[in-house]
């Protein structure tokens, strides 16, 4: 049996290319993920690494509030320069060297727009010389407080050189600094990790980093020839005490790496999730594969049944052939992927301002995931067929027709109770009644919904089918491709039901964000009562801002009634991270953004108090006159009386607190500002003069309320094309199912198609009788696709209404598009099959066994 299987698998090698085709793509996706996060992840060890080769120790202040790279970033507080001498004179230190070193510093490039930077820091430090690391290709060190230098990469982004005059934005508004001197890394490399660089004279960054002088937020500290970096380590923090952080250079690159790599681990997580959806779509394709596979042998099993092979040795040879299959598609997926981590590896790090990347490797995650994919996936589609086979009896042998139409019966029942199940589990994750497990239920609850409906397709299939095809019975063609997409609604409905995943996902995220997206909108619209929106678009992990004086000018434009400005920052209170706002004006509250009292006084807020949200004070128990400690990231920690308690379906912070706090906070900007302008005032006439104000801040601009609003919005649109591109695996997958369908129904009708073509039908009507058989079931597909993913995408709206998603948004032209390309698909799909079909030889075929 062995044998016979091996021989039967060789004598078809077009049938094992094509069936296992959707196994690599899926195997690719899975490995890849694993090759590119271990790719990038070595890079960025690589980068800290040679970032604190020159670190022995380093001490920090403790951060009053832990941020995580997601919601911005840490800072380090400062302390007075008398530190920098406590740890200097610390036994076993050789040098004790200040630093300032904080994210934020942005330059303004020579096209006068801030150089952006998507992840790497922007960061601004005190010049302390050259070293191993750091070294000046052009011009000299920062002398005078005008005076700066930076590094090669930022430079380059900029398109400055040394000896012009540039703008910087800081924690102050714009200031001018003349380049001299422009620096790279040892190696070669323009910058490390992709960050940009910005060194001012010690002075200056206290103040413009810092927010004073004479203040540092680090010390590098070099040990004595002699003394370990970990011994040195532990006398320093045993000289500072408890509120500094002492850590070696290598245990900073250690933490910091892991820091990155929890983001990537999230990243690889939401590759591995599509990389499911293509591979559940590729099942499908092997399923209908094996399954046409044992149609064709039916005869040939048959007959190894009648000289004594068992039904177990049947289904061996059947799961024997997945199981080569799976393996050859387990090694090209496994190349494959190496292939495309690298790709992006390497997108990743142009994108990410020149990260160097560390040497492409295949780490064994990679290696166990694609063969236990492919063989796992491959072998499980193959049972129901293997199952099947076993079945077939000795005398079908001597019969022309072997695999009669079996009945609908038990395939529509267990539909039924699959898709019952899965609108059960979608209904108790939608509704919080699932627990801790909302997210496995709702991903359960999709999966059985898209794998009943996929069981009841067949049931459906024959006469929708029948409808579609109608629109192509006008020829002999058109009606034959009619027939022959109904005639086994089964195998219809498993290619079908491929390229409905993917059509179905993509639709139902389009109605989710079209909706939210509308929702969001309008409730602005109606509620943001600012003719006029300064804000900028946040680009890194940093909010763009600007200076507080331009509120304060704005606000005496003849026309402007009120002008207020809005802060945010990361504290703790009472021991729990909250996000924290102020106003500039907290009566621009209720005149801005409808606030409604729902307890105390939310007109006014005075130094000592604070205004909370509703939800916010049900769930932590406060009522007007409740107390609440509160540690910002600047300053000591403070206590604030509840003064006021507040509903708004617009203004969602869940504490605000007076605007004189703000200079702890970590950007003591505004981030946005909102503008209400006297009624009968023309925008146009303010909005110009509005935008004058912030010619010292590029990185902002004012816009009209609508216009910022579709600014906004405009993020769903961006996400949702992200979303489209992943899932086109799955859909690539779905139309190779339908070219692998049309392809082995072509060899099992070889004798057919040799008929028809004697009594007449010519090569070209042959060729539209296969598209036409590929275009109906691609249409089918993309149409039960809309229809299953409008229905998941609506629920999920529903199911969001409390959360102000009201507007259940329906794509219609989207949905239009999918079905026209479902029909362009059929017909590429149809291309091979169709000029296979064509040229069958006549004579041939008819005496095809």
């Amino acid at each position: 049996m062995f044998r016979a299987t091996l021989k039967s698998l060789l004598a078809r090698k077009v049938r094992l290319v094509l069936s296992g085709l959707a196994v690599v793509l899926g195997v690719m996706f899975v490995s890849g993920a694993f090759v590119l996060t271990d790719t990038l992840g070595r890079s960025f060890d690589k980068v800290f690494a040679d970032a604190y080769a020159g670190v022995d120790v380093n001490v920090a202040a403790k951060p009053n509030v832990q941020v995580s790279e997601a919601e911005g970033t840490t800072l380090s507080p400062a302390f007075p320069a008398e530190t920098v001498q406590r740890v200097a004179a610390v036994p076993g230190v050789a040098d004790a060297v200040g630093v300032v070193a904080a994210d934020g510093a942005r330059l303004i490039g020579s096209n006068g727009k801030v150089v952006t930077s998507f992840g790497p820091p922007q960061l601004g430090s005190n010049w302390v010389g050259e070293g191993d690391l750091l070294q000046l290709r052009e011009g000299r060190a920062p002398r005078a407080d005008d005076e700066i230098v930076v590094n090669a990469a930022l430079a380059q982004a900029a398109k400055v050189g040394v000896g012009d005059r540039v703008g910087v934005l800081t924690l102050a508004p714009k200031r001018e600094f003349t380049l001299v001197g422009v620096f790279g890394y040892s190696g070669g490399r323009d910058s490390v990790g992709g960050s940009h660089e910005i060194y001012f004279t010690t002075p200056v960054a206290q103040e413009l980093m810092l927010g004073e002088t004479g203040v540092f937020n680090s010390v590098t500290v070099t040990a004595a020839d002699g003394v370990t970096d970990a011994g040195l380590r532990d006398e320093v923090a045993r000289a500072l005490g408890d509120g500094f952080e002492v850590k070696t250079g290598a245990q900073l690159s250690e933490e910091m790496s892991a820091d990155l790599k929890e983001g990537l681990a999230f990243f690889n997580r939401i590759l591995l999730g599509f990389a499911a959806v293509a591979l559940l779509v590729g099942t499908f394709l092997i399923l209908n594969t094996f399954s046409i596979i044992v149609a064709q042998r039916t005869r040939e099993l048959a007959l190894l049944r009648a000289i004594g092979a068992s039904g177990k040795q049947i289904i061996g040879s059947v799961v024997l052939e997945a199981v080569a299959v799976g393996l050859l598609a387990s090694v090209f997926g496994l190349a494959a992927g190496v292939g495309v981590g690298a790709l992006l590896a390497y997108l990743f790090g142009t994108f990410a301002g020149g990260l160097d990347l560390a040497g492409i490797a295949v780490p064994a995650s990679a290696v166990l995931s694609a063969f236990g994919v492919g063989l796992v996936i491959t072998v499980v589609a193959a049972l129901l067929p293997a199952l099947r086979a076993a079945r077939i009896p000795p005398i079908a042998a001597m019969q022309d027709v072997a695999t009669p139409d079996r009945p609908l019966t038990k395939i529509t029942v267990s539909g039924a109770v699959v898709t019952a199940a899965g609108a059960t589990l979608l209904a108790l994750g939608l509704t919080d009644n699932a627990g801790d497990s909302v997210l496995p239920v709702i991903l359960g609850g999709v999966l059985f919904t898209f794998v009943g409906v996929a069981l009841l397709t067949p049931l459906i299939s024959r006469p929708v089918v029948s409808l579609l095809g109608a629109l192509f019975a006008f020829s002999v063609p058109g009606r034959l491709g009619r027939l022959n997409s109904g005639r086994n609604p089964r195998r219809t409905a498993i290619t079908a039901a491929a390229l409905m995943v993917g059509i179905a996902l993509v639709t139902g995220v389009t109605v989710i964000l079209d909706s939210a997206k509308s929702s969001l909108s309008a409730l602005a619209r109606d509620t943001v009562k600012a003719e006029l929106v300064i804000a900028g678009a946040q680009v890194g992990p940093r909010p763009a801002s600007f200076d507080r004086d331009v509120l304060t000018e704005a606000a005496q434009i003849p026309g402007v009634r009120l002008a207020g400005g809005e802060y945010g920052d990361m504290a703790m209170v009472d021991g729990e991270r909250t996000w924290v706002g102020a106003s500039s004006d907290p009566t621009a509250l209720r005149q801005i953004f409808g606030v409604e009292r729902a307890a105390g006084d939310v007109d006014r807020i005075g130094p000592e108090q604070m205004l909370v949200r509703a939800e916010t004070a049900t769930a932590r128990g406060w009522s007007v006159g409740s107390t609440a400690q509160v540690q910002l990231s600047r300053g000591e920690p403070r206590t604030f009386t509840v003064s006021g308690i507040y509903r708004s379906d617009v203004y969602t912070n869940p504490v605000t607190l007076p605007p004189t706090v703000t200079a702890d906070f970590a950007i003591p900007h505004p981030t946005q500002g909102f503008v209400q302008l006297e009624p009968g005032t023309r925008v146009d006439d303010v909005l110009p003069r509005v935008e004058a104000l912030l010619a010292d801040s590029p990185e902002v601009s004012v816009a009209d309320r609508d216009a910022f609003i579709e600014q906004q919005a405009s993020q769903f649109d961006t996400l949702l094309t992200m979303i489209q591109i992943l899932l086109a695996l799955a859909i690539v997958i779905a139309v190779l199912g339908i070219v692998n369908t049309l392809a082995l129904s072509v060899l099992e009708r070889t004798r057919e198609l040799g008929l028809l073509r004697a009594i007449g039908l010519r090569r070209a009507q042959t060729m539209r009788m296969i598209t036409v058989e590929a275009v109906v079931i691609s249409v089918f597909g993309a149409l039960l696709g809309t229809v299953v993913g409008t229905g998941l995408g609506a629920a999920v709206v529903r199911a969001l209404r409390e959360d102000g998603i009201t507007d259940l948004v329906l794509p219609w032209t989207q949905m239009g598009v999918f079905l026209g390309l479902a029909a362009l698909i059929g017909v590429i799909a149809a291309a091979l099959p169709a000029i296979r079909a064509a040229r069958i030889n006549v004579l041939g075929a008819i005496a095809h066994d």
